[in-house]
Parts: C-alpha cells; sequence; structure tokens
C-alpha cells in the first residue's frame, strides 16, 4: 500500500536533511509557520496590539508600530489609518 505524503513532505524531509530537527519538530515548525502567514489582517492587528500592550506601550506607539509593520507582512494589505487600525481592535 503507497504511503500517502502530504503537500508538506517534500519540505518536512528537507528541514529534516539539513537541520539536527526531528521529523516531529520539522512537522511543528513547517505548521507553525504555515499558520503565521495564514493569519489575516485582523487577527494580525489584535495580537500584535495585545503583544505591544502587554510591554508597556500606549495605543499611540502601538498603532503606529502596527501601521509600520504591515507592509512587511508576506501578503500586505492596503495601507490602514490607525483610526482603521484601532477599529478592527475595538470594533
Amino acid at each position: 500500500m503507497l504511503e500517502r505524503r502530504t503537500s508538506h513532505e517534500d519540505l518536512i524531509d528537507h528541514l529534516v536533511r539539513t537541520t539536527p530537527l526531528h521529523r516531529g519538530e520539522a512537522v511543528r515548525v513547517v505548521l507553525d509557520v504555515l499558520a503565521y502567514f495564514d493569519e489575516t489582517t485582523e487577527e494580525f492587528v489584535r495580537r500584535r496590539h495585545r503583544e505591544l500592550q502587554a510591554k508597556g506601550l500606549v495605543n499611540n506607539e502601538i498603532f503606529e508600530r502596527i501601521g509600520e509593520e504591515l507592509p512587511h507582512r508576506a501578503v500586505a494589505p492596503a495601507g490602514l489609518s490607525q483610526r482603521q487600525l484601532r477599529r478592527i481592535v475595538y470594533g
């Protein structure tokens, strides 16, 4: 019987061959990276707001930083104003 391979098996095999990661670790890394890049703009804004708030930053600093980070995402969204960022976080 043929072993069923997921679409990311080649990447996982590559990581196991080229890094000190064991197969289970490589699978977790691939899934974590995919989840990171699957994050919507709204999810990213909310997550970063919580993270930066936990570091003691105030909203003006937080929204400025998030606005600077967004264009560097893998799939950058259209530019969002601080008002639009606030709406994502606070509704």
